[in-house]
């Protein structure tokens, strides 16, 4: 029976896909290359734990990897082989773009399987990587140190380890999670109201912020780049943030200490201060 307090992170994904351009898939390409400070992927294996809409599974593909996408959502699930799929059968622009041939079979270059990070058998069955990737999901998971640990071994010798997980803001954090939770409580037809006016209370008061910071106070630039960061609209941003249950966070000594413990060592760090959203982790196996 479906967890009815967990997100449906896939629907959000299949939303965003019917609208995907050549510009999100550009940005989060490049959104990739900022986190781990290269321009190619060429010859390197790469895990993308809770692919999602597979946008950045698309964007490893395209800088030369050869992707294994795993979710635990059959709804990402099937929005990561249907892009795929475009990729495979030309649908789209999203080709011009790449750093290698892909006029060989897709399929073989990109896997996509139905599989849990917390299932250790079928973890360990995947083997090893050159770069785990995984932003966004595993404080979603409903276990996330052990999410965390699960992934992590995943990781080859001189490996990278990228993760973003939510910060831990104190009451911030608690007041979210009640948020989360009366989104929950609402009938499905009301959920998308319920979205637009949390997002409406937030947007005024970041306004007001700009406003008082001399900025001009409407929205459309954070949100352009909030698209040039991630590719992600603002609406299924809020939807997401709004409805993500399950729900954990971490201060980012919380994440970094147990890693560095097993043999990590933080290449790229960029937190969100005492804020909201996700602070960014990269590690790479000593």
């Amino acid at each position: 029976m479906p967890d009815q307090n967990r997100f449906a992170f896939g629907e959000n994904w299949a939303s965003f896909l019917s609208s995907l351009d050549r510009v999100a898939v550009d940005e989060a390409r490049r959104s990739l290359q900022r986190l781990l400070q290269t321009d190619s992927l060429s010859g390197k294996c790469f895990l993308d734990v809770g692919s999602g809409s597979g946008l950045f599974s698309l964007a490893a593909v395209q800088m030369g990897a050869c992707v294994t996408s795993i979710d635990l959502d059959p709804n990402s699930v099937r929005c990561t082989q249907d892009l795929r799929d475009r990729l495979r059968d030309r649908l789209g622009d999203f080709l011009a773009s790449s750093d290698v041939d892909l006029s060989d079979d897709v399929s073989e270059r990109w896997q996509v399987q139905s599989t849990s990070v917390l299932h250790q058998d079928a973890m360990r069955q995947l083997g090893t990587f050159d770069v785990v990737y995984s932003w966004g999901v595993l404080h979603h998971t409903g276990d996330m140190d052990r999410a965390i640990s699960m992934a992590a071994e995943r990781v080859a010798p001189g490996g990278q380890f990228a993760i973003a997980i939510y910060n831990d803001q104190g009451g911030g954090s608690r007041r979210w999670l009640a948020i989360k939770r009366g989104y929950h409580r609402l009938p499905v037809w009301l959920r998308p109201i319920y979205v637009g006016l949390v997002a409406s209370v937030y947007e005024l008061k970041f306004a007001l912020a700009r406003l008082a910071s001399g900025r001009n106070p409407l929205p459309f630039q954070d949100w352009k780049l909030k698209k040039r960061d991630r590719g992600m609209s603002a609406w299924h941003d809020w939807v997401d943030w709004v409805g993500g249950l399950p729900f954990e966070v971490a201060k980012p000594e919380s994440v970094i200490l147990p890693l560095v413990q097993e043999g990590f060592r933080l290449e790229n760090l960029s937190t969100v201060g005492s804020g909201w959203g996700c602070n960014e982790f990269v590690f790479r196996l000593r």
